[in-house]
């Protein structure tokens, strides 16, 4: 190989040289055959003698084929090689399922399922023999606790936290206006409340990041008064507090000054063009007793609307520290968020994405488990947000303890996400993803408005039905013993045989769990180390 393209270097100089010497008696030649065969003869030179690609050097202009085949790669992967149950993090069945719910298509199949129902990881709903009749009202529930003036009905599906500057004007105007017509939340990211949220009028979640973006002084911090004028909105519903997220848990970030244009460092409170920083924990609260004195003030200022907090499940004593805290100073959160390690809008080290945060599943049964052993699950609703695309996504989530849960990419795909997975770069090519507005002119939003509308409402539908299937009249009646999953060729058991629950009170009476008991001596409501 390295003989050939050195032979075809070699080649074109000579062919340079010949059209020099006959581009006297032929101008078109000298035009036609030196330009070109100059140009790839000065690449072949230029990679010979360049010293950062060993590629490059042992095989001159040839040694390009090999980089062009890899910036192509996961195209030919996605459209030509993959089969339908392959794609990752989406596999194409789920991502054509989203697809077709928000283009109003029938999504029903021929011809059975593709999964192999044999596989080790495979899970299944039971049925009843007594299926009750489809609910005509959409599923909701309140959310707000004693010590909240406003509780919030929210729908049982929901828009999940994606920030202004990671998602594109045009794309937060078509999620918000879908979650207008649908009557369902936006949670506005950490990115603070832009005008594309306030457009269309939709109800919004304000989460509230290390940043403070919206509310914060000049130095970083939290701003009270800004934080009221925001937070007395009509059109936000309840504010969240994000102490760790799923995709990058317990890691800053960056927003380069490049990107920060006078649009952005307005909403955010930031000055334009400089680098925005999020750090990695928050400067308002230091212990789980300040975490819940700084919900309480967030709740006070907003005139009483729920209050809570996102985070993905770490160390288990920490959380058990803030459910002690609850229990000594008595200021209960309204509610909790429990993101998956396996969510991923944010970009972040492949050690965080792949390696960092417990999984939504086990992180979910933790938090429920928490706060029934603390005596505390009838005052806290639960909610959560990962790899959810479906109506059984939803249902075998609220069966192991969730009240209600968000979606990100699947909404995402919904307004037209492909999955090329290029957020982090400023170049998604169909507009969802970036701020440049020759990309995201192409993202029309009444048109996209429709398809996260229409895919909202399907899939609650599809809900209805499922639900209906299972002889039960809501989601939140689904337990445990519903959920099934093969363990092995030969042995299945539903969820309340493999996982284990925790009795009422379990916590606080101490005798119980072993293992829980000693996470939860470790607890201190003073501070978040393990004592």
């Amino acid at each position: 190989m390295r003989g050939i393209s050195l032979i075809l270097s070699l080649g074109l100089i000579l062919f340079s040289t010949l059209c020099l010497v006959l581009g006297a008696m032929h101008s078109w030649l000298w035009f036609w055959g030196l330009v070109p065969s100059g140009v790839l003869a000065g690449i072949a030179i230029w990679d010979h003698f360049q010293s950062r690609h060993s590629i490059l050097r042992n095989y001159p202009l040839l040694g390009h084929l090999r980089y062009l085949a890899e910036s192509i790669r996961p195209e030919i992967v996605q459209y030509f090689v993959e089969q339908d149950e392959q794609g990752r993090p989406f596999t194409r069945v789920e991502r054509s399922a989203v697809y077709e719910r928000s283009k109003n298509q029938e999504d029903v199949k021929p011809f059975g399922t593709q999964l192999d129902v044999y596989n080790d990881e495979y899970e299944f709903l039971a049925h009843s023999i007594v299926p009750r009749p489809l609910s005509k009202d959409p599923f909701r529930l309140t959310i707000g606790g004693e010590q909240c003036s406003k509780p919030y009905s929210s729908s049982v599906l929901n828009i999940s936290a994606m920030s202004f500057g990671a998602l594109s004007p045009n794309a937060l105007l078509a999620l918000n206006q879908a979650a207008k017509r649908g009557n369902f939340y936006h949670d506005t990211g950490e990115g603070g409340i832009s005008p594309y949220h306030i457009k269309p009028g939709g109800d919004l979640v304000w989460e509230l990041g290390t940043g403070y973006f919206g509310c914060r002084t000049e130095d970083g911090r939290f701003d009270p008064d800004k934080y009221e004028e925001q937070a007395n909105r009509d059109q936000v519903k309840m504010i969240e507090i994000k102490v760790s997220q799923g995709a990058k848990a317990g890691h800053g970030g960056v927003l380069p000054g490049s990107k920060v244009d006078e649009e952005i460092a307005k909403t955010r409170g930031i000055p334009v063009g400089k680098d925005c920083i999020s750090p990695a924990y928050h400067s308002a609260f230091t212990t789980p007793v300040e975490l819940l004195q700084f919900i309480e003030v967030l709740r006070n200022r907003s005139g009483g609307k729920p209050t809570g907090f996102k985070l993905c499940i770490g160390q288990p004593s920490e959380f058990l520290a803030i459910c002690k805290a609850i229990l000594e100073i008595g200021i209960v959160p309204d509610f909790i968020v429990v993101d998956g390690g396996e969510g991923g809008t944010g970009a972040g080290p492949i050690e965080f994405l792949n390696h960092m945060g417990c999984p939504l599943t086990e992180g979910l049964l933790f938090v429920h488990n928490a706060l029934v052993g603390c005596n505390l699950r009838d005052k806290i609703k639960i909610g959560c947000s990962a790899k959810i695309t479906n109506a059984f996504g939803i249902a075998s989530r609220m069966a192991i303890g969730a009240d209600w849960c968000n979606a990100a990419r699947a909404f995402m795909f919904s307004v037209g996400c492909i999955q090329a997975q290029r957020c982090h770069t400023n170049t998604c090519p169909v507009g969802v993803a970036t701020q440049d507005a020759r990309l995201f002119r192409g993202l029309v939003v009444e048109d996209k408005a429709d398809r996260a509308y229409h895919y909202h409402r399907n899939t609650i539908d599809a809900l209805a039905e499922v639900v209906a299937a299972a002889g039960l009249d809501h989601p939140s009646e689904f337990t445990p013993s519903q959920v099934l999953r093969r363990c092995s060729p030969t042995v299945v058991r539903n969820y309340s045989e493999i996982y284990e629950f925790l009795h009422p009170g379990e916590l606080v009476q101490g005798g119980g769990n072993v293992l829980w008991q000693k996470y939860w001596d470790g607890a201190n409501a003073s501070t978040f180390a393990v004592t």
